[in-house]
């Protein structure tokens, strides 16, 4: 399989990850990825080669062999990383189609110039409202799919050691015969390593989750403030309109008062005058 050009396929989502979301890719390649093709694959190139039973029974070898181990190591860990990674697929289809839409709109306003369509291929989108699902979503079935492997592995293989010695009693072997595992301790050390980074991806998930969830609730509580803010500005000047229509309204009321009280005056001068 060519995992380059696999790599080259998830490594678009991370211009729109987190920071968290970006160490998982980086451990996902370099220490799942990388040391899969250049070293564990070569440690595992001679196991059924190198599995021998001391016997010379047609087909004891075989039968040996897929009673300890029914699945391959290699493959199995090809086939985990293959499916944890897909995922990550729903957040670049969420992008390429929000790239799809806003190259319509622009289409649509007129403004379909060269340079738009470059700034809207190199966005960077912001993990929010519906992205933001599609990639919880997606986080979510990474984490599913890690745990399921981690414990399909303990079924196969409950003991993860590499014994050097087994013995097997399956049809076709004659009797109980002693078959012997090829670099059963090198196999050990990979194993264990694998299954490691396999839980530190479950954790980095897992943070990626939290961290998502707090950022969440921060927007919420940063709204939320902004709304409250916005209602009481909106209802000081409410209260400061009112005032200055009470003090319309005050104004009027006295003015007729005024008049009436001068005009008095004045009917007593004339009276005064008519004396």
């Amino acid at each position: 399989m060519n995992w380059g050009s696999f790599y080259a396929v998830i490594s678009g989502v991370n211009r729109h990850s987190t920071g968290i979301g970006r160490i998982w890719l980086s451990v996902i390649f370099i220490f799942r990825i990388l040391v899969l093709v250049v070293a564990a694959e070569s440690v595992w190139g001679d196991e059924k080669s190198g599995f021998t039973c001391n016997t010379q029974q047609p087909g004891c070898n075989s039968v040996c062999y897929d009673q300890f181990f029914p699945i391959s190591h290699i493959r199995l860990w090809a086939l985990q990383l293959i499916l944890v990674s897909t995922p990550a697929l729903l957040v670049a289809m969420h992008v390429a189609h929000r790239r799809h839409v806003d190259k319509k709109i622009l289409k649509r306003s007129g403004r379909s110039s060269p340079k738009e369509l470059e700034r809207i291929k190199n966005q960077k989108f912001q993990i929010s409202g519906a992205l933001w699902w599609t990639y919880m979503v997606s986080i979510v079935f990474r984490i599913g799919l890690e745990v399921a492997f981690l414990y399909i592995f303990y079924l196969i293989y409950p003991d993860f050691k590499m014994f050097r010695l087994v013995k097997c009693d399956s049809f076709p072997c004659p009797n109980t015969v002693d078959c012997f595992v090829s670099r059963p301790t090198e196999k050990t050390i990979f194993t264990v390593f694998m299954l490691t980074v396999s839980g530190v991806c479950v954790l980095l998930n897992l943070a990626e989750v939290v961290y998502l969830i707090g950022r969440a609730c921060s927007r919420c509580a940063e709204g939320s403030e902004e709304e409250t803010r916005v209602a009481w500005i909106g209802q000081s000047l409410s209260t400061y309109r009112q005032n200055e229509i009470n003090q319309l309204i005050a104004n009027q009321s006295l003015k007729p008062k005024f008049t009436v009280t001068k005009k008095s005056s004045a009917e007593r001068g004339e009276r005064c005058s008519a004396f």
